[in-house]
Protein backbone atom coordinates (compact mmCIF):
# COMPACT_ATOMS: atom_id res chain seq x y z
CA UNK A 1 0.00 0.00 0.00
CA UNK A 2 1.16 3.56 -0.50
CA UNK A 3 2.07 5.67 2.04
CA UNK A 4 0.92 9.05 2.24
CA UNK A 5 2.32 10.45 5.44
CA UNK A 6 0.94 11.39 9.24
CA UNK A 7 -2.36 13.68 8.89
CA UNK A 8 -2.07 15.25 12.33
CA UNK A 9 1.68 16.29 11.24
CA UNK A 10 -0.22 19.85 9.96
CA UNK A 11 -2.21 20.31 12.72
CA UNK A 12 0.91 19.81 15.34
CA UNK A 13 2.56 21.96 13.66
CA UNK A 14 -0.41 24.58 13.25
CA UNK A 15 -0.86 24.49 17.64
CA UNK A 16 3.25 25.16 18.08
CA UNK A 17 3.05 28.45 15.66
CA UNK A 18 -0.30 29.08 17.60
CA UNK A 19 1.80 28.67 20.61
CA UNK A 20 4.78 30.72 19.54
CA UNK A 21 2.73 33.65 18.74
CA UNK A 22 0.92 33.76 22.39
CA UNK A 23 4.33 33.55 24.15
CA UNK A 24 6.08 36.33 21.83
CA UNK A 25 2.87 38.83 22.68
CA UNK A 26 2.60 38.01 26.29
CA UNK A 27 6.49 38.82 26.08
CA UNK A 28 5.98 42.13 23.95
CA UNK A 29 3.32 43.24 26.72
CA UNK A 30 5.43 42.38 29.58
CA UNK A 31 7.77 44.45 27.92
CA UNK A 32 5.26 46.98 26.93
CA UNK A 33 3.74 47.41 30.62
CA UNK A 34 7.08 47.96 32.40
CA UNK A 35 7.94 50.40 30.19
CA UNK A 36 5.14 52.11 30.55
CA UNK A 37 5.79 51.63 33.96
CA UNK A 38 9.26 53.69 33.62
CA UNK A 39 7.63 56.15 31.93
CA UNK A 40 4.85 56.81 34.59
CA UNK A 41 7.75 56.98 37.55
CA UNK A 42 9.76 59.39 35.26
CA UNK A 43 6.81 61.38 34.47
CA UNK A 44 5.64 61.14 38.15
CA UNK A 45 9.50 62.31 39.19
CA UNK A 46 9.28 65.23 36.55
CA UNK A 47 5.97 66.34 38.34
CA UNK A 48 3.70 64.54 36.16
CA UNK A 49 3.94 67.31 33.55
CA UNK A 50 3.00 66.89 30.28
CA UNK A 51 5.89 67.78 27.41
CA UNK A 52 3.31 68.68 24.50
CA UNK A 53 1.49 71.23 26.57
CA UNK A 54 4.64 71.73 28.24
CA UNK A 55 6.29 72.75 24.22
CA UNK A 56 3.48 74.54 23.26
CA UNK A 57 3.88 76.76 26.63
CA UNK A 58 8.06 77.31 26.41
CA UNK A 59 7.57 78.13 22.42
CA UNK A 60 5.07 81.06 23.63
CA UNK A 61 6.58 82.65 26.84
CA UNK A 62 10.42 81.03 27.08
CA UNK A 63 11.70 80.66 24.25
CA UNK A 64 12.11 84.60 23.49
CA UNK A 65 14.96 84.44 26.00
CA UNK A 66 16.03 80.80 26.71
CA UNK A 67 17.48 77.97 24.56
CA UNK A 68 17.10 74.48 25.53
CA UNK A 69 20.62 73.19 24.84
CA UNK A 70 22.20 76.71 24.47
CA UNK A 71 22.57 80.22 26.54
CA UNK A 72 20.65 83.05 25.50
CA UNK A 73 19.37 86.18 27.38
CA UNK A 74 18.85 83.38 30.01
CA UNK A 75 21.29 80.13 30.62
CA UNK A 76 19.99 76.91 29.16
CA UNK A 77 16.97 74.90 30.18
CA UNK A 78 17.54 71.34 29.73
CA UNK A 79 17.56 69.46 33.16
CA UNK A 80 16.26 72.35 35.16
CA UNK A 81 13.96 70.53 37.01
CA UNK A 82 17.02 68.31 38.18
CA UNK A 83 19.12 71.54 39.05
CA UNK A 84 16.30 73.11 41.55
CA UNK A 85 13.93 72.27 44.19
CA UNK A 86 10.82 72.07 42.48
CA UNK A 87 9.16 74.35 44.51
CA UNK A 88 11.86 76.82 44.46
CA UNK A 89 11.22 76.48 40.89
CA UNK A 90 7.40 77.37 41.37
CA UNK A 91 8.39 80.81 43.58
CA UNK A 92 11.13 81.75 40.45
CA UNK A 93 8.68 81.46 37.59
CA UNK A 94 5.91 82.99 39.27
CA UNK A 95 7.87 85.99 40.79
CA UNK A 96 11.57 85.93 40.42
CA UNK A 97 12.33 89.63 41.31
CA UNK A 98 10.69 88.76 44.93
CA UNK A 99 12.40 86.07 45.54
CA UNK A 100 15.80 87.59 44.89
CA UNK A 101 14.84 90.52 47.00
CA UNK A 102 13.87 88.08 49.97
CA UNK A 103 18.00 87.05 49.88
CA UNK A 104 17.68 84.07 48.26
CA UNK A 105 21.32 82.89 47.48
CA UNK A 106 20.53 80.48 45.30
CA UNK A 107 18.41 83.38 43.15
CA UNK A 108 21.41 85.97 44.12
CA UNK A 109 23.48 83.88 42.26
CA UNK A 110 21.78 82.99 39.04
CA UNK A 111 20.63 86.42 38.83
CA UNK A 112 24.33 87.58 38.80
CA UNK A 113 25.45 84.98 36.52
CA UNK A 114 23.62 86.36 34.20
CA UNK A 115 24.49 89.69 33.72
CA UNK A 116 21.93 90.86 36.31
CA UNK A 117 18.66 90.96 33.58
CA UNK A 118 15.25 90.29 35.56
CA UNK A 119 13.39 87.51 34.52
CA UNK A 120 9.78 88.10 33.62
CA UNK A 121 7.48 87.20 36.09
CA UNK A 122 4.47 84.83 35.46
CA UNK A 123 2.07 85.10 38.07
CA UNK A 124 -0.68 83.33 35.62
CA UNK A 125 0.86 80.34 35.07
CA UNK A 126 -0.38 77.49 37.34
CA UNK A 127 1.76 75.15 39.27
CA UNK A 128 0.60 72.31 36.63
CA UNK A 129 1.69 74.49 33.74
CA UNK A 130 5.16 75.12 35.18
CA UNK A 131 5.43 71.29 35.72
CA UNK A 132 4.15 71.37 31.84
CA UNK A 133 7.04 72.98 31.13
CA UNK A 134 9.58 71.23 33.25
CA UNK A 135 8.78 68.09 31.51
CA UNK A 136 9.39 69.05 28.21
CA UNK A 137 12.72 70.80 29.32
CA UNK A 138 13.51 67.38 30.86
CA UNK A 139 13.49 65.28 27.36
CA UNK A 140 16.82 64.37 26.49
CA UNK A 141 18.63 66.07 23.63
CA UNK A 142 18.33 64.62 20.45
CA UNK A 143 21.49 62.79 19.25
CA UNK A 144 23.44 64.65 16.58
CA UNK A 145 22.57 63.19 13.06
CA UNK A 146 26.23 62.26 11.47
CA UNK A 147 26.64 62.17 7.78
CA UNK A 148 28.61 59.30 6.41
CA UNK A 149 31.80 61.13 5.36
CA UNK A 150 30.15 64.02 5.10
CA UNK A 151 28.64 63.14 1.44
CA UNK A 152 25.13 62.51 0.26
CA UNK A 153 24.78 58.73 -0.63
CA UNK A 154 23.31 58.21 -4.12
CA UNK A 155 22.18 55.30 -5.33
CA UNK A 156 22.19 54.74 -8.93
CA UNK A 157 19.78 52.20 -10.89
CA UNK A 158 20.55 50.54 -14.15
CA UNK A 159 23.65 50.63 -16.12
CA UNK A 160 25.52 53.88 -15.83
CA UNK A 161 25.60 56.65 -18.83
CA UNK A 162 29.32 56.05 -19.18
CA UNK A 163 28.64 52.57 -19.74
CA UNK A 164 26.16 52.99 -22.46
CA UNK A 165 28.12 55.41 -23.79
CA UNK A 166 30.91 52.97 -24.17
CA UNK A 167 28.80 50.56 -26.07
CA UNK A 168 27.32 52.72 -28.35
CA UNK A 169 30.76 53.65 -29.34
CA UNK A 170 32.28 50.20 -29.83
CA UNK A 171 29.27 49.57 -31.56
CA UNK A 172 29.92 52.17 -34.15
CA UNK A 173 33.25 51.71 -34.58
CA UNK A 174 32.16 47.78 -35.57
CA UNK A 175 30.01 49.08 -38.30
CA UNK A 176 32.33 51.35 -39.96
CA UNK A 177 35.32 48.29 -39.96
CA UNK A 178 32.58 46.12 -41.34
CA UNK A 179 32.10 49.11 -43.73
CA UNK A 180 35.56 49.09 -44.71
CA UNK A 181 36.18 45.16 -45.07
CA UNK A 182 32.45 45.16 -47.64
CA UNK A 183 34.14 47.85 -49.63
CA UNK A 184 37.68 45.80 -50.16
CA UNK A 185 36.10 42.35 -51.00
CA UNK A 186 33.68 44.08 -53.54
CA UNK A 187 36.85 45.54 -55.18
CA UNK A 188 38.80 42.43 -55.10
CA UNK A 189 35.70 40.88 -56.84
CA UNK A 190 35.39 43.59 -59.08
CA UNK A 191 38.95 43.60 -60.27
CA UNK A 192 38.71 39.20 -60.40
CA UNK A 193 36.22 39.03 -62.57
CA UNK A 194 37.56 42.41 -65.16
CA UNK A 195 34.88 44.48 -63.86
CA UNK A 196 35.92 48.09 -64.37
CA UNK A 197 34.73 50.75 -61.72
CA UNK A 198 33.93 53.94 -63.28
CA UNK A 199 35.12 56.84 -62.05
CA UNK A 200 33.69 60.05 -60.99
CA UNK A 201 33.50 63.32 -62.95
CA UNK A 202 35.28 65.85 -61.41
CA UNK A 203 32.22 68.65 -60.13
CA UNK A 204 32.65 72.45 -59.04
CA UNK A 205 32.29 72.89 -55.36
CA UNK A 206 29.73 74.16 -53.94
CA UNK A 207 31.54 77.45 -52.80
CA UNK A 208 32.91 77.69 -56.04
CA UNK A 209 29.00 77.43 -57.33
CA UNK A 210 27.77 79.75 -54.82
CA UNK A 211 30.77 83.09 -54.95
CA UNK A 212 30.08 82.38 -58.86
CA UNK A 213 26.18 83.65 -58.42
CA UNK A 214 25.78 87.40 -57.56
CA UNK A 215 22.50 87.49 -56.26
CA UNK A 216 22.93 84.55 -53.75
CA UNK A 217 25.56 86.70 -52.77
CA UNK A 218 23.83 89.92 -52.21
CA UNK A 219 20.85 88.52 -50.46
CA UNK A 220 23.56 86.31 -47.67
CA UNK A 221 25.24 90.19 -47.21
CA UNK A 222 22.20 92.21 -47.00
CA UNK A 223 20.57 89.50 -44.57
CA UNK A 224 23.74 89.59 -42.58
CA UNK A 225 24.11 93.60 -42.19
CA UNK A 226 20.45 93.53 -40.75
CA UNK A 227 21.00 90.53 -38.59
CA UNK A 228 24.51 92.23 -37.40
CA UNK A 229 22.39 95.71 -36.58
CA UNK A 230 19.62 93.54 -34.83
CA UNK A 231 22.21 92.21 -32.51
CA UNK A 232 23.74 95.42 -31.93
CA UNK A 233 21.15 97.28 -31.55
CA UNK A 234 20.04 94.79 -28.56
CA UNK A 235 23.15 94.61 -27.17
CA UNK A 236 23.77 98.53 -26.86
CA UNK A 237 20.08 98.55 -25.43
CA UNK A 238 21.11 96.70 -22.33
CA UNK A 239 23.95 98.99 -21.45
CA UNK A 240 23.56 100.24 -18.07
CA UNK A 241 20.68 97.08 -17.17
CA UNK A 242 21.21 94.86 -15.11
CA UNK A 243 17.99 92.97 -14.67
CA UNK A 244 19.14 89.93 -13.18
CA UNK A 245 22.52 90.79 -11.35
CA UNK A 246 22.44 88.97 -8.14
CA UNK A 247 25.89 89.74 -6.31
CA UNK A 248 27.18 87.60 -3.85
CA UNK A 249 26.99 89.17 -0.19
CA UNK A 250 29.50 89.70 2.72
CA UNK A 251 27.19 87.92 5.01
CA UNK A 252 24.21 85.44 3.59
CA UNK A 253 20.70 87.15 3.73
CA UNK A 254 17.68 84.62 2.80
CA UNK A 255 15.03 87.13 1.90
CA UNK A 256 13.21 83.44 1.35
CA UNK A 257 13.48 82.84 5.02
CA UNK A 258 12.67 85.86 6.56
CA UNK A 259 10.50 87.69 4.47
CA UNK A 260 8.69 84.57 3.22
CA UNK A 261 8.53 81.42 6.05
CA UNK A 262 8.56 84.18 9.01
CA UNK A 263 6.71 87.00 7.45
CA UNK A 264 8.71 89.48 8.46
CA UNK A 265 7.92 92.97 6.75
CA UNK A 266 10.34 94.51 4.39
CA UNK A 267 9.35 98.11 5.89
CA UNK A 268 10.28 96.81 9.36
CA UNK A 269 14.00 96.55 8.06
CA UNK A 270 14.07 98.82 5.28
CA UNK A 271 12.28 101.62 7.42
CA UNK A 272 13.79 104.40 5.62
CA UNK A 273 11.18 103.85 2.61
CA UNK A 274 8.08 105.51 4.01
CA UNK A 275 10.20 108.68 4.88
CA UNK A 276 12.97 109.31 2.43
CA UNK A 277 14.41 108.83 -1.01
CA UNK A 278 15.99 105.88 -0.43
CA UNK A 279 14.83 102.54 1.52
CA UNK A 280 18.17 102.44 3.22
CA UNK A 281 20.83 99.76 4.59
CA UNK A 282 19.22 98.16 7.60
CA UNK A 283 21.57 98.70 10.71
CA UNK A 284 23.03 95.59 12.15
CA UNK A 285 21.26 96.84 15.44
CA UNK A 286 18.29 95.89 13.62
CA UNK A 287 19.25 92.23 12.59
CA UNK A 288 20.15 91.90 16.53
CA UNK A 289 16.74 92.64 17.54
CA UNK A 290 16.09 89.24 17.17
CA UNK A 291 19.45 87.50 16.53
CA UNK A 292 20.35 88.30 19.90
CA UNK A 293 18.99 85.51 21.15
CA UNK A 294 18.80 83.45 17.80
CA UNK A 295 22.16 82.09 17.43
CA UNK A 296 21.42 79.25 15.47
CA UNK A 297 19.10 78.22 12.64
CA UNK A 298 15.87 76.20 13.89
CA UNK A 299 13.96 75.60 10.41
CA UNK A 300 13.57 71.94 9.48
CA UNK A 301 15.99 70.24 7.02
CA UNK A 302 12.44 68.64 5.15
CA UNK A 303 11.33 72.75 4.57
CA UNK A 304 11.30 73.76 0.72
CA UNK A 305 12.45 77.31 1.54
CA UNK A 306 15.69 75.06 3.06
CA UNK A 307 18.64 75.69 0.69
CA UNK A 308 21.43 75.22 2.78
CA UNK A 309 22.17 73.27 5.46
CA UNK A 310 21.93 74.18 8.82
CA UNK A 311 25.76 74.41 9.83
CA UNK A 312 26.09 76.82 6.85
CA UNK A 313 22.93 79.75 8.39
CA UNK A 314 24.83 79.05 11.64
CA UNK A 315 28.05 80.14 10.22
CA UNK A 316 26.35 83.24 8.46
CA UNK A 317 24.50 84.38 11.92
CA UNK A 318 28.29 84.15 13.56
CA UNK A 319 29.41 86.35 10.84
CA UNK A 320 26.93 88.72 11.75
CA UNK A 321 27.88 88.29 15.17
CA UNK A 322 31.86 88.88 14.64
CA UNK A 323 30.61 92.40 12.96
CA UNK A 324 28.77 93.68 15.38
CA UNK A 325 31.42 92.22 18.04
CA UNK A 326 28.50 90.22 19.69
CA UNK A 327 29.78 87.17 22.42
CA UNK A 328 26.69 84.59 22.59
CA UNK A 329 28.62 82.74 25.41
CA UNK A 330 28.69 85.60 27.69
CA UNK A 331 25.68 87.37 26.20
CA UNK A 332 27.74 91.31 26.08
CA UNK A 333 28.93 92.90 23.54
CA UNK A 334 32.62 93.39 23.37
CA UNK A 335 33.45 96.35 21.88
CA UNK A 336 35.27 95.07 18.73
CA UNK A 337 33.16 95.57 15.76
CA UNK A 338 33.78 94.95 11.78
CA UNK A 339 32.44 96.60 9.13
CA UNK A 340 30.24 94.63 6.70
CA UNK A 341 30.83 95.54 2.68
CA UNK A 342 27.59 94.92 1.43
CA UNK A 343 27.33 94.82 -2.43
CA UNK A 344 24.71 97.24 -3.91
CA UNK A 345 21.98 95.70 -6.01
CA UNK A 346 19.57 98.18 -7.54
CA UNK A 347 21.64 101.41 -8.56
CA UNK A 348 19.89 104.31 -11.07
CA UNK A 349 21.53 106.66 -12.97
CA UNK A 350 22.38 110.17 -10.80
CA UNK A 351 20.44 112.28 -13.92
CA UNK A 352 17.15 109.93 -12.23
CA UNK A 353 15.35 110.77 -9.25
CA UNK A 354 13.17 108.39 -7.55
CA UNK A 355 11.37 108.55 -3.87
CA UNK A 356 10.38 105.71 -2.16
CA UNK A 357 8.38 107.27 0.17
CA UNK A 358 6.18 108.97 -2.81
CA UNK A 359 5.31 105.67 -3.78
CA UNK A 360 5.63 104.06 -1.02
CA UNK A 361 3.51 105.93 1.57
CA UNK A 362 1.57 108.13 -0.84
CA UNK A 363 0.82 106.02 -3.49
CA UNK A 364 1.03 102.73 -1.52
CA UNK A 365 2.67 100.38 -3.99
CA UNK A 366 3.84 97.26 -2.98
CA UNK A 367 7.60 96.50 -2.67
CA UNK A 368 7.02 93.41 -4.91
CA UNK A 369 5.88 95.75 -7.62
CA UNK A 370 9.02 96.82 -8.59
CA UNK A 371 11.61 94.00 -6.59
CA UNK A 372 9.37 91.23 -7.28
CA UNK A 373 8.55 88.18 -5.22
CA UNK A 374 11.72 88.82 -2.26
CA UNK A 375 10.13 86.40 -0.24
CA UNK A 376 10.32 83.56 -2.48
CA UNK A 377 14.42 84.98 -3.70
CA UNK A 378 17.39 82.67 -1.61
CA UNK A 379 20.07 85.58 -2.56
CA UNK A 380 18.25 89.00 -3.57
CA UNK A 381 18.58 90.21 -6.85
CA UNK A 382 17.47 92.80 -9.12
CA UNK A 383 13.97 92.15 -10.43
CA UNK A 384 13.01 94.33 -12.77
CA UNK A 385 15.02 96.35 -15.89
CA UNK A 386 14.46 99.86 -14.04
CA UNK A 387 14.79 101.43 -17.86
CA UNK A 388 12.83 104.18 -18.66
CA UNK A 389 10.54 102.36 -20.81
CA UNK A 390 9.32 99.92 -17.70
CA UNK A 391 8.83 103.21 -15.23
CA UNK A 392 6.98 104.71 -17.99
CA UNK A 393 4.57 102.05 -18.67
CA UNK A 394 3.60 101.73 -14.98
CA UNK A 395 2.62 105.13 -14.50
CA UNK A 396 0.93 104.51 -17.62
CA UNK A 397 -1.53 101.10 -16.43
CA UNK A 398 -1.25 102.29 -12.71
CA UNK A 399 -4.44 104.42 -11.18
CA UNK A 400 -3.73 106.60 -8.46
CA UNK A 401 -4.96 105.80 -5.13
CA UNK A 402 -6.85 108.89 -4.13
CA UNK A 403 -9.33 107.26 -1.48
CA UNK A 404 -9.01 108.85 2.00
CA UNK A 405 -6.33 111.40 0.21
CA UNK A 406 -6.97 114.95 0.49
CA UNK A 407 -3.86 115.91 -1.28
CA UNK A 408 -5.47 114.66 -4.67
CA UNK A 409 -8.53 115.17 -4.23
CA UNK A 410 -8.94 118.70 -5.99
CA UNK A 411 -6.42 117.64 -8.46
CA UNK A 412 -8.68 114.55 -8.87
CA UNK A 413 -11.76 116.03 -9.53
CA UNK A 414 -10.45 118.72 -12.37
CA UNK A 415 -8.41 116.40 -14.15
CA UNK A 416 -11.32 113.81 -14.06
CA UNK A 417 -13.42 116.30 -15.92
CA UNK A 418 -11.00 117.28 -17.99
CA UNK A 419 -10.37 113.76 -19.08
CA UNK A 420 -14.06 112.11 -19.12
CA UNK A 421 -12.88 109.76 -16.82
CA UNK A 422 -13.53 108.20 -13.63
CA UNK A 423 -9.88 106.42 -12.65
CA UNK A 424 -7.00 108.68 -13.33
CA UNK A 425 -3.07 107.22 -13.93
CA UNK A 426 -0.12 108.66 -12.54
CA UNK A 427 0.12 109.44 -16.85
CA UNK A 428 -2.74 111.45 -16.84
CA UNK A 429 -1.66 113.26 -13.62
CA UNK A 430 1.74 114.47 -15.32
CA UNK A 431 3.76 111.35 -14.86
CA UNK A 432 5.36 110.89 -18.13
CA UNK A 433 6.61 114.41 -17.81
CA UNK A 434 10.29 114.56 -18.56
CA UNK A 435 10.80 117.01 -15.47
CA UNK A 436 8.77 114.67 -13.10
CA UNK A 437 11.94 111.94 -12.87
CA UNK A 438 14.99 114.36 -14.58
CA UNK A 439 16.48 117.38 -12.99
Amino acid sequence: MKKVGNHTSFSRILIFCLALSLSFSLASYAQDTAAAGAEAETAASAGAGDPVKGKELFNSLCASCHKLDGKSTGPALRGVADKHDREWLYKWVHNSSELIKSGDPVAVKLFADNNNVTMTAFPQLSNQDIDDIMAYTSAPAPAPETPVGGQVVVQESGASNNLILGALVLVLIVLVVMLVLVNRTLRRVAAANGVEVAKQDSTISLWQAYARNQFLVLVTTILLILTGGYFLYGYLMQVGVDQGYEPIQPIHFSHKIHAGENGIDCKYCHSSARVSKTSGIPSLNVCMNCHKNISEFTGSKDSTYVEYSKEFYNGEIQKLYDAVGWDKSAQQYTGKTKPVKWVRIHNLPDFVYFNHSQHVSVAGVECQKCHGPVETFEVMKQHAPLTMGWCINCHRETNVKVEGNDYYKKIHDELAKKYGVQKLTAANMGGTECGKCHY
